[in-house]
């Protein structure tokens, strides 16, 4: 069906008309733009699926942060910045440092980190551009920012799965490079993770704490968190998969595909995971620098890395690259397997290094 994202009415209306010809079994979102529809168009038809309120909070960030708040989660001082407003009154009481974020773009996009006042008026101008740019339909979204506390500490991925409400961990997955900004690129994804199993739990306890407090109940769920001495800190729990091909790890512990496993939850089918020993892992390649893509050297070499998979190269010769925190894309993927998660990481690392990034800079027209 071709549905119009912008229009969620319409766009149930035509689920409800084709349903109606052709029942389905199960309405899932695949990414931030389509999950409240598909919450929507799930609850007109009877079919297994998470309020709209809830998916909402899961999405936004800023209200997500004031509903952890209600439901004593732990979450960092923060704050709400109007850009409609002077800046000035809104900032007198924020601490540093502090990370600044659009309120409902994802992967990194638009988040920066500012140590004192100059950088935090800096980073929302910056931000300010970005979402004038960022084609969002909503106004509120155009013209927030949320301010927060920095959370130093060592940060991980989980993906799981909500069945009435009970969260199944599929995987874990450890960042090992540290992530302190200004920018927070995200780069390895490692698995399983080399997390005591009291930390494990500690992690479980407090992602399924945050989804009761949005009110989530059903289908998968893609969570960041920050783990340091004062405990486990939600950074965002999203009503949805991981984004990209990073997905593509789930089979290493599972047996299953992401997609397969959400694909038989939503079906009522609870597949069995199958273990695994050793462990596997992706870099999200970053981009260097600005400019147009030339070429990437080293490919070869890097495929030829023990316990290499596969490199894959998304970005075409000839397109513009854009970096963080305005770009909203990686290069590509590493894919690694290994006896052990910290020879994975080794080898994601040195086939990282044969490669050789080639960008001519961006000569923007000026017309006259």
């Amino acid at each position: 069906l071709h549905l119009n994202l912008d229009d969620p009415q319409a766009s149930l209306q035509t689920i409800l008309r084709e349903a109606q010809q052709r029942p389905f079994a199960a309405v899932l979102g695949c990414d931030d733009a389509s999950t409240e529809l598909a919450a929507l168009a799930a609850s007109e038809l009877g079919l297994p699926h998470n309020p709209t309120t809830a998916v909402r909070l899961a999405r936004r960030k800023d209200l997500a942060r004031e509903q952890l708040a209600k439901a004593n989660v732990p979450v960092p001082r923060h704050w709400r910045l109007d850009l409609t407003r002077p800046l000035a009154a809104q900032i007198e009481d924020i601490r540093f440092p502090c990370v600044l974020k659009p309120v409902a773009l994802s992967a990194s996009r638009g988040v920066i980190r500012a140590d004192n006042f100059d950088e935090l008026t800096h980073a929302a101008a910056r931000i300010q551009v970005l979402l004038a740019r960022a084609g969002l339909h909503d106004a509120e979204e155009r013209e927030t920012i949320l301010v927060e506390e920095f959370i130093p500490g060592f940060e991980v991925a989980v993906e799981g799965l909500l069945t009435h409400g009970q969260l199944d961990i599929l995987t874990i997955f450890d960042k090992p490079d540290p992530l302190n900004g200004p920018y927070f690129e995200e780069t390895y994804y490692i698995t399983p993770s080399r997390l005591d199993s009291l930390t494990q739990q500690a992690l479980r306890v407090t992602i399924s704490t945050a989804c009761a407090a949005y009110g989530l109940r059903e289908g998968p769920i893609h969570a960041e968190c920050r783990i340091n001495e004062r405990g486990v800190w939600i950074l965002e729990v999203a009503a949805r998969t991981i984004g990209g091909l990073c997905g593509r790890l789930l089979r290493f512990g599972t047996g299953s595909s992401l997609e397969e496993l959400v694909l038989l939850h939503a079906l009522g089918e609870r597949p069995e995971l199958q273990s695994e020993v050793g462990g596997a892992g992706v870099l999200m390649i970053p981009i260097p620098q600005a400019g147009i893509l030339r070429r990437v050297e080293g490919v070869s070499a890097a495929e030829k890395v023990p316990y290499i998979e596969e490199v894959v190269i998304d970005v075409r010769e000839g397109y513009e690259l854009v970096p963080l925190p305005e770009g909203a894309s990686y290069l590509g993927f590493i894919f690694a397997r290994a006896p052990s998660a910290a020879q994975a990481e080794a080898a994601l690392r040195a086939a990282h290094a044969c490669l050789h990034v080639v960008v001519m800079p961006l000569w923007k027209g000026v017309s006259v």
